[in-house]
């Protein structure tokens, strides 16, 4: 019997031309093929076997993430991540060893491990903007990136202060700045962008730069391992006491893999979140009132815990990932074996496409869909096939429950001491930064005093 394969209709533009859109205008870009096409469309490959289909709906959603992991590779969409993150990561990883990496490196992000590192969150964030010039202009991002910057030096690598610190930290800041930039983003989806010239030209220098940052990274795993100090609770001290089901434990190839991947995966998408939300938080006025409102019930000296189950303030996180959600779709699965989603037959070598923006804005989900109202997200609980922002099924971001509790922490500190007001007042668009979007690097905010509220009791 011979299998039909059918492939929904897509857009029909020169390759060139659609990937400077892609690349350009990221939004735009799914946008309209969305408004064209509809629910779900297909960006043709040369190769017959090589399409990406989009699909939006919760109910196709559903089906990829519920789908059994065999009929999928997944890691091998994402070769282009190599040069930065190592061919060692779970995130590039199939099958069971995929599987078998997720379950070790997990547990530090969850329960009482991950709240105990609240402290830290709250002294970083006091740290960076302690910095800040009241009155004088500064770009929140540079700020956002820096603390979660040294969250991830701090709670995942476990360093504080000093040599090795500092180099890591100014040598990642700007690894990652340059790769990110307007122009150094299109060298992810052009390979010939990825030629060493040199330590002058853009790769080479970006080669060079990760070399650098690969003997501080051994450094610290031949340190950490000389150490005699078995107490420590940092998720790198977990992640080398951590074992496999045979007993062994991770090699330094590996530990150095998964460091650069919670690095990459947790620096940059937090940073930017925190960029959007300060951003909403100045422009909607009736949202920062809720917000202070609801911070003053727990007091200036608020414990983390109670920071953690404000409603509003998950909300407005919430709302914020769910507007302009840091990665536009879930990792593409390519299919190993034919496979049928919404009704199309789905041959091998096909990439899925699940579209996180596009589900994000599906009007009959969430009506008036490019306003930001978090009151959505107090009235009614969503599926995880219609709010998606850290992916689904067995590929959803095992950081998840530890960049929303960041977030929190980051917002209620700055809240709590300062208003953040932007300079220009004009609405802005996101932009490519990489892999992921975000608010423009250059927006400007003005830092000044919190008017210190005071609970007084209702007069009767």
């Amino acid at each position: 019997m011979t299998t039909t394969y059918n492939l929904p209709d897509g857009p029909q533009m020169p390759r060139w031309l659609r990937m400077i859109k892609f690349i350009t205008q990221p939004v735009k870009y799914v946008d309209d093929f969305a408004q064209i096409y509809g629910d779900t469309f297909t960006i043709r490959s040369s190769r017959s076997d090589n399409h990406l289909v989009y699909f939006s709906q919760p109910q196709a959603l559903e089906q990829i993430f519920t789908a059994d992991s065999s009929h999928f590779e997944v890691g091998r969409g994402n070769t282009g991540l190599t040069f930065l993150l190592g061919d060692r990561s779970f995130m590039l990883a199939d099958g069971a060893r995929h599987q078998r990496q997720r379950q070790l490196l997990a547990p530090p992000f969850h329960g009482e491990r991950m709240r105990a590192y609240g402290e830290e969150i709250r002294e970083i964030t006091r740290q960076v903007t302690n910095e800040w010039q009241i009155g004088k202009p500064f770009k929140i991002r540079e700020s956002m990136q820096e603390i979660t910057l040294r969250v991830i030096l701090r709670v995942v690598f476990g360093l504080n202060d000093g040599q090795l610190f500092e180099e890591l930290r100014r040598s990642l800041s700007d690894l990652l700045d340059f790769i990110t930039s307007p122009i150094m983003s299109s060298a992810f989806f052009f390979q010939f962008m990825q030629k060493d010239f040199g330590a002058w030209s853009p790769w080479g220098w970006v080669l060079q730069q990760r070399q650098k940052i690969d003997r501080l990274i051994y450094a610290l795993l031949r340190e950490r391992r000389a150490e005699l100090d078995q107490n420590r609770q940092d998720i790198l001290s977990l992640m080398m006491a951590a074992r496999y089901d045979d007993g062994q434990g991770m090699s330094d190839e590996e530990l150095h893999d998964e460091l650069m991947t919670l690095l990459v995966a947790g620096h940059e998408t937090t940073a930017s979140a925190l960029t959007w939300a300060f951003y909403w938080i100045d422009r909607l006025p009736e949202v920062r009132e809720k917000l202070l409102k609801e911070l003053n019930t727990i007091g200036v000296k608020h414990d983390l815990s109670s920071v953690g189950k404000l409603p509003y303030l998950t909300a407005v996180c919430q709302e914020t990932l769910r507007l302009y959600p840091i990665v536009m779709t879930a990792f593409p699965r390519i299919v190993k074996t034919p496979i049928t989603i919404m009704g199309y037959e789905l041959r091998e070598g096909t990439a899925i496409v699940p579209s996180i923006y596009l589900a994000h804005h599906r009007e009959e989900v969430y009506p008036q869909s490019k306003q930001f109202k978090p009151e959505r997200f107090l009235e009614r609980q969503y599926s995880p096939y219609e709010y998606l922002p850290f992916g689904g099924g067995n590929r959803r971001c095992i950081g998840m429950a530890f960049a929303q509790y960041e977030m929190k922490i980051v917002l209620a500190t700055v809240l709590s001491e300062f208003q953040v007001s932007r300079m220009n007042k004009r609405p802005v668009r996101p932009v490519r930064r990489g892999l992921t979007l975000a608010a423009p690097a250059g927006m400007r905010m003005v830092a000044t005093p919190q008017v210190k509220r005071v609970n007084t009791p209702a007069l009767v």
